[in-house]
């Protein structure tokens, strides 16, 4: 006959409704003005990524590779904050910390689904940019709108169902030693680091795709970025190099910060998880990626520019 406590423990850990997330800080001092800064980066996040994403749609103009790009890289950015953000300010107004074991998985499956669509897509930007400035005479050929659309829905296709996997071992493991997850969100370390059960077939998992899906397309947009400054560094006049090279280095400037917060958070093994550390990556991953993207890509591009002061011009009429 099984002893009562392991019986217990056994019970718990294949019923659990429900984790509680620890958020930023415990100091009551501290809740509100750090409310009011995430409610304020939130709707500026909204705001921004919005205007682009109504901006490239509502303009024939824009309707080009590049800017079609653009328009799904907002998409993700307003999906992925509200995803999150809208919890954790929850979380520190009212100090309702519980969220529900469907919840918090569904948290965990959309953030890592919209972030592997985010590589695949800077790949595909990383290409497009490449065909743009080192094979510009055959670019609409090789880019045309049908193959722009085939890249995107791939891009979002194998990024949510790169990440089934996860959400099924994940789901399935137990948690019996600890519901508080140490982290802003439902993320897949935290949740490791708390489960009770084996966690080695999820690690492998991660390594796998890693290795098949986030290192190649990494590589790819990395030689793509080469090609392309070999390339504007032989343009001739210092006219023509200094407009190509603004192009790429703002596209670059983003592609960078995206790949060292998520080396930061992922790039290790479970067992190195630092939650303090960890806190400060995610807060870059889902707070300052997506406010530089629509500075940094759009709204220091003349078209779109141009773009809303059409679309500007049109609400005053």
């Amino acid at each position: 006959m099984k002893n009562p406590i392991c019986l217990e423990n056994e019970i718990s850990q294949h019923n659990v409704t429900s984790f509680l997330i620890q958020g930023l800080t415990d100091i009551p001092e501290l809740q509100i003005p750090i409310f009011v800064i995430f409610l304020l980066v939130f709707l500026i996040i909204l705001i921004g990524n919005l205007t682009i994403f109504i901006v490239i749609m509502g303009d024939s103009n824009l309707h080009t590779p590049m800017y079609l790009f653009l328009m799904n890289l907002s998409l993700i950015d307003i999906s992925n904050t509200s995803n999150i953000i809208p919890k954790l300010l929850n979380v520190m107004l009212t100090q309702n910390k519980a969220i529900s074991f469907a919840g918090c998985i569904a948290q965990m499956y959309i953030f890592t689904s919209l972030t592997c669509t985010e590589i695949l897509l800077l790949g595909a930007m990383a290409y497009d940019r490449y065909l743009a400035i080192c094979h510009p005479l055959h670019y609409f050929i090789l880019m045309s709108l049908r193959q722009t659309a085939a890249l995107a829905v791939t891009a979002w296709t194998v990024g949510f169902l790169d990440t089934t996997g996860h959400a099924s071992l994940i789901s399935g493991l137990s948690f019996c030693a600890s519901h508080r997850v140490d982290h802003i969100f439902c993320d897949v370390n935290p949740l490791l680091k708390i489960s009770c059960s084996n966690t080695f077939n999820v690690e492998i998992l991660s390594i796998v795709e890693g290795a098949i899906l986030a290192f190649p397309t990494f590589l790819f947009t990395l030689i793509s970025y080469i090609f392309i400054i070999s390339n504007i560094l032989k343009i001739k006049t210092t006219e023509g190099r200094r407009k190509a090279f603004s192009t790429c280095a703002s596209h670059l400037t983003c592609v960078t910060v995206f790949y060292v917060t998520v080396m930061g958070l992922y790039m290790r093994p479970t067992s190195s998880y630092q939650p303090k550390q960890d806190k400060y990556f995610a807060l870059l991953f889902i707070v300052l990626v997506p406010m530089l993207n629509p500075i940094i890509y759009s709204l220091k591009n003349q078209d779109v520019k141009d773009a809303l002061m059409k679309l500007r011009t049109k609400m005053t009429c």
